[in-house]
């Protein structure tokens, strides 16, 4: 089974470079998609009637901002778009899937570069996020944990992480809650497998980042435990353009 996630950076702009033709051509079993950035509404027949695929979308009530949404071709028993605080709500964060064997959430976790009142929200949401998944781990569930994390977690996840120090998305306060993340028992899949390796999902469009591969990784599958031995692989596919960040894939049995 393979489950995809890409922040697409607005839905409709990367139907326009080809996301279509590439899904169909990857064929995932689940998309999961962050930065949306439309309300269902918004959307053309071609992009919500795609052969093969249902699909469920979490949006913020300001048109053209945040949102999520996951495209898939098994059914879930039950979709929850909530994370049950309304001020989270507003910006269309989370969708959690209900699969038989394992729930999805597919989450975009806020961005903290406008200042301490957005920093002290991205730390609220994430928070919150830690409590819900635990509870729900601690319930019994296997979850997949999947998104734009908008938080670099060590050195190795950044070009120049001295330089960045103090940068959004790098602070001390944001990486202890990926640390929070693991020491409730989650595992961040990629660096599971290769522990070494600097490879990286967003790179900055302002200073073309991409051209000298000076990215971040901040886009990641988290899992509980129970799942590694069902675990094959974590592909980073950085050869694919159309947004500032590209797609991420687990594959697993």
């Amino acid at each position: 089974m393979k489950i995809y996630s890409w922040n697409v950076n607005g839905i409709r702009s990367v139907q326009k470079k080809g996301f279509i033709d590439w899904l169909k051509a990857e064929s995932p079993d689940i998309m999961c998609l962050q930065e949306t950035k439309a309300l269902p509404e918004q959307l053309d027949k071609e992009l919500v009637e795609i052969e093969g695929y249902q699909n469920a979308w979490g949006s913020a009530d300001r048109k053209g901002y945040s949102g999520v949404a996951v495209y898939y071709k098994l059914q879930p028993q039950a979709i929850r778009y909530s994370t049950g605080i309304e001020k989270f709500d507003r910006e269309g964060r989370i969708l959690i899937l209900a699969f038989k064997d394992f729930s999805l959430l597919n989450i975009y976790f806020p961005n903290s570069g406008l200042g301490d009142e957005r920093l002290n929200f991205k730390l609220d949401f994430y928070r919150h996020i830690i409590e819900l998944c635990e509870g729900l781990k601690n319930e019994g569930e296997k979850l997949i944990i999947c998104g734009d994390f908008n938080t670099a977690h060590q050195d190795i996840d950044l070009k120049n992480p001295k330089a960045n120090r103090n940068s959004p998305g790098f602070l001390q306060v944001e990486r202890d809650m990926l640390d929070e993340f693991l020491a409730k028992g989650f595992v961040d899949v990629f660096r599971y497998i290769y522990p070494d390796r600097a490879e990286y999902t967003w790179w900055d469009y302002r200073t073309r980042a991409r051209e000298r591969n000076a990215g971040w990784r901040i886009d990641c599958f988290y899992v509980t435990p129970d799942l590694l031995p069902r675990i094959r692989d974590c592909v980073h596919h950085n050869q694919v353009e159309g947004s500032d960040h590209c797609p991420i894939a687990l594959i697993i049995e």
